[in-house]
């Protein structure tokens, strides 16, 4: 029996049409997005493996079910400053394995702290990963120079990785080019 992955992604955003023009993305409705982002996670993800979602799923959408039943996976869900807005409308238990506000634990091999907002100080930093989304692909904020120089410090949101689920190691190397690319953009 295959052994299962575990995949992290963060600000979907189902159903918000704005959140195209808003972070840049190649998408011209938010239907087309919506589409992406399923086909997307379901072309990675088997139904054995974990997905941790680092919040915001939804976001202005009427009927959050339809998508999320066609979304495979063990879902976990660690909770963003959008979800409030669509977590009231389905049976939680029904989709997700847990939800939380707070992840501290291990993941495989590595240590780790999942939140949806980025920390700048964790428990073991220097040896464990704070994965976070909230910021998309912004670079503008005067946090972020804080954060671009933290290897330990991984964006899991969609905008900076692939529109799709990714694992611990993609997460890695897409941060890395990520900051790198902003770090040269400022010499």
């Amino acid at each position: 029996m295959p052994r299962s992955k575990v995949w992290f992604i963060a600000d979907t955003h189902f159903g918000h049409a704005n959140i195209i023009r808003f972070c840049n993305r190649p998408f011209e409705s938010v239907e087309e997005m919506n589409e992406t982002l399923v086909s997307n996670w379901n072309d990675r993800v088997a139904p054995s493996d974990i997905v941790f979602v680092l919040g915001d799923l939804f976001f202005r959408c009427d009927d959050p079910e339809p998508i999320l039943d066609r979304l495979v996976g063990r879902k976990r869900l660690i909770l963003g400053n959008h979800d409030s807005s669509w977590t009231g409308k389905v049976p939680l238990g029904r989709h997700f394995e847990s939800v939380d506000s707070f992840y501290e634990g291990s993941i495989g091999a590595c240590g780790a702290t999942l939140c949806h907002y980025p920390m700048p100080e964790w428990p073991h930093g220097a040896r464990t990963y704070m994965i976070h989304g909230h910021i998309h692909n912004n670079t503008h904020e005067d946090y972020w120079p804080l954060l671009a120089v933290r290897d330990r410090v991984l964006n899991a949101g969609v905008d900076i990785n692939g529109f799709r689920p990714v694992s611990l190691d993609e997460l890695v190397e897409n941060n890395r080019r990520f900051k790198s690319e902003w770090l040269r953009s400022r010499s």
